[in-house]
């Protein structure tokens, strides 16, 4: 096919928007692929859903190749769906009423709406069954940035798989692992499958598929030995040992007036911050309060509260906080509650100095076992310094972009939805499950963050708006046609810049849109009958006779 750009919707920019900071966004935007519309919400445009649609036909293709089945389910969904799963309570869950006054939900994944329509399989008979779609996501993000990357309404590739044991959900874990493994090496992407977090979807077993990049919303945590790698809210990192003070036989209480923050503390102490707990109220969706312990140099995770909890989780509110501790924020500590404690894994040996919940007091000598009874957990985020859980080597960090998702989600919604099939023998049992998701705008948005240069992005053919871009200068502009219509007829999508603009607003545009091959039809043409074909990534340029310029175009 032939495009000509003085037809087409392609807005280009010279500037890069003053909000973007993201390589993706800026180019993104510079080169007419996407606008926005609000906070998170973004419009594909015509350049930007040809490119959407390559990524998409790639995952089609791979799914497709071990007997997926592509279906459409919809956004609108009965919001008794999710309170079976028990996950109308996650905060960026988008509710609303209709008019008669019936809730629904505008859903950021679909496995309820998957596991409704699983009620239809009876037997074992019709197991395994894998099933997908390409449907918007809406998510209530409080903080939208970064163009692509973390937005409030997006469309994804999720699919299911419905099993009758855990041995069949494993083989369909490993084919899309693999699939995974095809569809991003055809986008051009540098992946790495990594240990993650389940998180709110349920399940214990996930991977992520990390995409290393300038800029993104994930870390890539990896051991310098290259035996260790997961996604920061899955990292387990080893933190250098405490400077303890001298032991007690029990627990010291002391004034600490006005101190509030771990650093006050240990300033005024004069101890090592790591010799310090850390007190992080949380709430569960049935307002029960839970109290998590870390270390005071220390960051908790959300992720692994949530895994720890079986459950998501709120922080407490002041109120709630003084109405179960008795104190403040700054004066919290495990001593004498009647609540549950979980505590980080940094805990388990050693003496810590504690809050008191009195206001303006902390406890010395505060040990896990002996003044408290905790459940241990993995609660800290991993961070720099940390050394590797399997072979105590140094922890590296890198921005990353998640970019796939799959997860084991076992009988996490068979069972609150009551689906189950009858076994060879009779018997009745639940569905086994499985959920794999790809973000189509983040692939994109990785694609440009690890294929661009300082002049615009640099598409891989596969996923490329067009396969060549024909720069038409003035003069030439029947030799132009007739390059773009032998490139056609050999089988390359062609975008034909016919505008009325000067060649270095076209050679501008050329480089900032990034069609694999630009091909330029000048007054040089009418000389000897030839075109420059150049490569966009490598900058290589060839003289090819006109007639022949179908063969100097690779792919």
């Amino acid at each position: 096919m032939i495009a000509r750009a003085s037809k087409l919707f392609l807005p280009t920019l010279r500037d890069d928007p003053a909000e973007a900071d993201a390589a993706s966004h800026r180019l993104l935007v510079r080169g007419g692929f996407i606008r926005q519309v609000g906070a998170g919400i973004w419009t594909l445009l015509p350049l930007g859903w040809r490119v959407y649609r390559k990524v998409e036909q790639i995952i089609r293709e791979e799914l497709d190749s071990f007997g997926a089945q592509e279906m459409l389910c919809p956004v609108l969904t009965p919001a008794e769906l999710w309170e079976r799963s028990g996950r109308i309570t996650i905060p960026i869950l988008f509710r609303f009423q209709d008019r008669a006054g019936r809730p629904f939900i505008l859903p950021m994944s679909h496995e309820e709406t998957y596991t409704f329509h699983s009620l239809e399989l009876q037997s074992y008979k019709q197991l395994p069954q894998v099933w997908y779609h390409f449907q918007t996501k809406e998510r209530d993000e409080p903080r939208p940035r970064g163009g692509l990357l973390r937005v409030r309404e997006f469309i994804m590739k999720d699919s299911y798989s419905f099993d009758r044991d855990q041995a069949g959900l494993d083989r369909n874990f490993d084919l899309h692992s693999k699939a995974y493994w095809r569809i991003f090496e055809r986008c051009g992407l540098d992946v790495r499958e990594v240990q993650a977090e389940s998180g709110e979807m349920g399940g214990d077993v996930s991977k992520d598929f990390l995409a290393p990049a300038g800029s993104g919303e994930n870390m890539l945590v990896t051991c310098e030995n290259g035996d260790y790698a997961a996604d920061i809210e899955k990292a387990r990192g080893i933190p250098r040992p405490p400077e303890f003070p001298p032991s007690l036989d029990s627990p010291e209480e002391i004034e600490t007036p006005g101190v509030n923050t771990i650093e006050g503390l240990a300033k005024l102490l004069e101890i090592d911050a790591a010799a310090t707990s850390k007190a992080m109220p949380v709430v569960k969706a049935d307002g029960t309060v839970v109290l998590a312990l870390i270390r005071g140099d220390d960051r908790l995770d959300e992720g692994k509260v949530t895994t720890a909890l079986g459950a998501s989780a709120r922080p407490a509110t002041d109120d709630e906080i003084r109405a179960t501790f008795g104190a403040g924020g700054g004066s919290l500590g495990p001593v004498g509650l009647e609540i549950e404690v979980v505590a980080d894994e940094a805990l388990r040996e050693g003496q810590f100095v504690a809050g008191a919940n009195r206001d303006g007091r902390h406890l010395r000598g505060v040990e896990a076992g002996r003044d408290y009874e905790p459940r241990f957990a993995d609660l800290r985020q991993a961070r720099e310094g940390d050394s590797c859980p399997e072979c105590g080597g140094r922890l590296q960090f890198q921005t990353a972009i998640e970019v796939g998702h799959i997860f084991k989600l076992d009988t996490f919604y068979s069972i609150p939805s009551g689906a189950t099939y009858l076994d060879e023998d009779g018997s009745e049992r639940p569905l086994v499950m499985g959920s794999y998701g790809i973000g189509l705008g983040r692939t994109i948005a990785a694609i440009v963050e690890q294929h661009h240069d300082e002049n615009g992005i640099v598409w891989p053919l596969e996923v490329a708006p067009y396969d060549v871009h024909v720069v038409v200068l003035p003069g030439v502009e029947e030799q132009g046609l007739e390059a773009a219509e032998r490139l056609d007829a050999a089988g390359h999508a062609v975008l034909m810049d016919d505008r009325e603009l000067r060649a270095g607003e076209k050679f501008a545009d050329a480089d900032l849109i990034g069609c694999p091959t630009r091909v330029t039809v000048g007054k040089k043409t009418l000389e000897d009958g030839a075109v420059d074909v150049r490569d966009r990534a490598t900058g290589a340029e060839q003289r090819v006779e006109l007639e022949s310029v179908s063969e100097g175009v690779s792919g």
